[in-house]
């Protein structure tokens, strides 16, 4: 399975530690910046890794800047992609379970190392529910 990840420079700390992980636990890759703590737009690379999920050049992406707002908003522009920002474990189970969401989205700034590592794992962990949940997913990817 490929995982796109990106950020801005205000989760690139946090998109480091997350790269490594998810590329320890076996999964491929695909790092698409950016690549240090210098001023980026947050847009560019929100709507760079929906693009790379929506093509299926990637299965799933995780995008994360300063606190996960702003590039899920650019994410979630993207035609087919359902991200979802979460701040708990409980909510990436959930965005998962239910949502079937193709994107994470965390906050750099605003969400601790190990809890964001727990957050992640849950999510790649879950599998999506279905049944009354597919009738509402198709809804979305049908706006």
């Amino acid at each position: 399975m490929k995982i796109a990840i990106a950020s801005d420079h205000g989760g690139y700390g946090l998109k480091q530690k997350v790269l490594d992980h998810v590329s320890a636990r076996g999964f491929e890759v695909i790092d698409l910046g950016t690549n240090s703590e210098e001023s980026v737009d947050y847009p560019v690379y929100g709507q760079l890794c929906g693009e790379t999920v929506a093509s299926g050049k990637a299965d799933l992406g995780i995008v994360i800047c300063g606190t996960g707002i702003g590039i899920s908003i650019a994410a979630n522009k993207v035609h087919g992609i359902r991200c979802g920002l979460c701040t708990s474990v409980e909510m990436a189970h959930l965005t998962k379970q239910h949502n079937n969401a193709n994107i994470l989205a965390l906050g750099g700034r605003t969400t601790l190392e190990n809890l964001a590592i727990d957050i992640v794992d849950e999510w790649l962990d879950t599998e999506f529910e279905g049944g009354r949940h597919k009738r509402r997913v198709d809804m979305l990817d049908n706006m």
